[in-house]
C-alpha cells in the first residue's frame, strides 16, 4: 500500500474524505487512454474523468476534468472560468507545472491548486473515478468531495457534434 500513497491519496486521507483505491495493470511503458482504462476496470465510461490542463489568454491555468470518452468545449471551458480563449498547455508542461505525468494527472494534489472545473455530468454519479495521480491508480469518490477538495465548480463542458 506504501507506494499507492501518491498526494492525492494523503490529501484524502487528511480531508477524511471516504475513497477506495483501484489499480490496474499496465505495460510500464505507454499509459493506457481512459476509454481502455474504463474497460480494463469495468468501469462505465461516463463515470470515469480525465484530467485536462490549459492555459487561458490571461495566462492563468486552469483545470477541467471531463469524462474519458468526451472532448473538452474549448469555448465552454473558457466560459466557464471567465476567460476569452483557452488553450490546452503542452504535454512537456505537465509535469513541471503539476507534478503528474500524463496519464496519472490527478486534479487532487498539484504541486499548485488552480481553479478547477468538473463537467456537470459528474452529479449524475454517486461516485465518479479520477487518476490517483500515478499511472495504475484510479480513485473512487464522491463527486461532491472532488468538488469540495477542489475549491471546484461544475459547468457543461463537453463538446457537442452539430449535424
Amino acid at each position: 500500500m506504501a507506494n499507492n500513497k501518491t498526494n492525492a491519496v494523503r490529501i484524502l486521507e487528511r480531508a477524511g474524505v471516504r475513497f477506495k483505491i483501484l489499480t490496474y495493470e499496465w505495460d510500464g511503458k505507454n499509459a493506457p487512454d481512459g476509454k481502455s482504462v474504463a474497460s480494463m476496470m469495468g468501469q462505465d465510461p461516463g463515470q470515469v474523468f480525465k484530467t485536462l490542463v490549459a492555459r487561458g489568454a490571461s495566462g492563468n491555468y486552469y483545470v477541467y476534468d471531463i469524462p474519458v470518452l468526451d472532448t473538452l468545449d474549448l469555448k465552454k471551458a473558457a466560459r466557464a472560468v471567465g476567460e476569452k480563449s483557452i488553450a490546452m498547455i503542452h504535454l512537456k508542461e505537465l509535469f513541471p507545472l503539476t507534478g503528474y505525468v500524463h496519464g496519472g494527472c490527478s486534479p487532487i494534489g498539484m504541486k499548485k491548486q488552480f481553479p478547477t472545473v468538473i463537467d456537470e455530468t459528474c452529479i449524475l454519479y454517486d461516485s465518479i473515478y479520477i487518476s490517483a495521480g500515478k499511472i495504475g491508480l484510479q480513485l473512487e469518490l464522491n463527486p461532491d468531495d472532488l468538488i469540495a477538495l477542489t475549491d471546484g465548480s461544475t459547468a457543461d463542458l463537453l463538446f457537442e457534434e452539430h449535424s
